[in-house]
């Protein structure tokens, strides 16, 4: 995770460097607050855009998540081969986390140009990375408690594409898009079997592409 922190930094050092050095477009200072509600079944996921100039913006966003839902649906009420990480239903819709991501929004058509039909046009790679921790499970075996343990880490790459509406100071933004992410789950479970304990000290990564369907939602602060 602090690699992929380092990368993201990096990332958005050398795009504020290039911006900066481009003399010829103007300086813009609007801010805009969105949320995204198209992921509430399972997270809250805010996010602050800055502009940069009138082609160019900075997006970082903080998603709050209070279950794994839609994990559980995927490891346990969809079977095609996949492999799925020994974590219990109850783990997975108690799940909770925090996630980071920021985007490198490039305007192809100027939110300016307002006569335009496709004013608000963008491109934006998107770096992100989640962490859930699952609650701890106690079962107890002839007297003895076992407890069952589990996180899971996720990271990715999303290439979005969208237009950003303006309407005074309301924004309505969608976007689609697709991606590459990386699961890394990691538990301990123990399993009873007659009169034995066995403990799955496990570790499993699952790398998959994605596709993002969404629209954001805010407000012009200033």
């Amino acid at each position: 995770m602090k690699k992929t922190l380092l990368l993201i930094w990096l990332s958005c050092s050398f795009i504020l460097s290039s911006s900066a050095q481009d003399g010829k477009t103007q300086l813009s200072k609007n801010t805009f607050l969105k949320v995204n509600p198209t992921t509430l079944i399972n997270e809250l996921d805010i996010y602050l855009e800055q502009e940069i100039t009138d082609k160019f913006s900075l997006e970082v966003g903080i998603s709050g998540i209070y279950t794994d839902y839609p994990d559980y649906v995927l490891a346990k009420k969809i079977d095609i081969g996949q492999k799925k990480p020994d974590i219990s239903t109850e783990q997975f819709v108690d799940g909770r986390g925090l996630g980071f991501r920021v985007g490198a929004r490039l305007y192809l058509i100027s939110q300016e140009m307002s006569p335009s039909r496709a004013a608000g046009t963008y491109f934006e790679p998107v770096l992100f990375v989640k962490k859930v921790f699952y609650p701890n499970e106690d079962n107890t075996f002839s007297n003895i408690t076992y407890t069952n343990s589990g996180d899971k880490t996720v990271i990715g790459l999303q290439l979005l594409v969208g237009r950003q509406f303006k309407k005074d100071r309301f924004i309505l933004d969608p976007f689609i898009g697709v991606g590459i992410r990386s699961k890394i789950y990691k538990y301990n479970t123990y399993h009873f079997d007659d009169d034995k304990v066995s403990l799955n000290d496990g570790k499993m990564v699952s790398i998959l592409p994605s596709l993002q369907i969404g629209i954001k939602m805010g407000l012009k602060l200033w």
